[in-house]
């Protein structure tokens, strides 16, 4: 009997642990990252940083706007420099996803 809820719970996390296949590394239990998106040609010292960020609950409902523009526009800037994307998820229960613009 011991064997068989052995061989169930390892089957249960091996599940747990596979998943589709993502280009950014994910925890199961924690994800909590900064990656960077992109960077132009524009060179020189970025004096400005926008921000723009959505949430989930529960992978369910999705909230917020965390577009480009909108980082820009909370930025007050118009020559983008680069951008860098955070992610963090707790337990796939609350995320938190937060674009990052900077430029000038």
């Amino acid at each position: 009997m011991k064997t068989t809820a052995l061989f169930a719970m390892l089957a249960i996390i091996g599940m747990l642990a596979t998943g589709c296949a993502s280009p950014y590394p994910q925890g199961i239990l924690l994800t909590d990252l900064t990656l960077p998106v992109a960077a132009t040609s524009n060179s020189g010292k970025a004096t400005k940083v926008g921000t723009a960020t959505c949430t989930s609950l529960l992978g369910l409902v999705t909230q917020g706007d965390a577009s480009l523009e909108a980082a820009k526009k909370n930025g007050g800037i118009t020559k983008v420099y680069h951008v860098d994307w955070k992610a963090k998820n707790i337990l796939g229960i609350i995320g938190e996803y937060t674009l990052t613009v900077y430029g000038e």
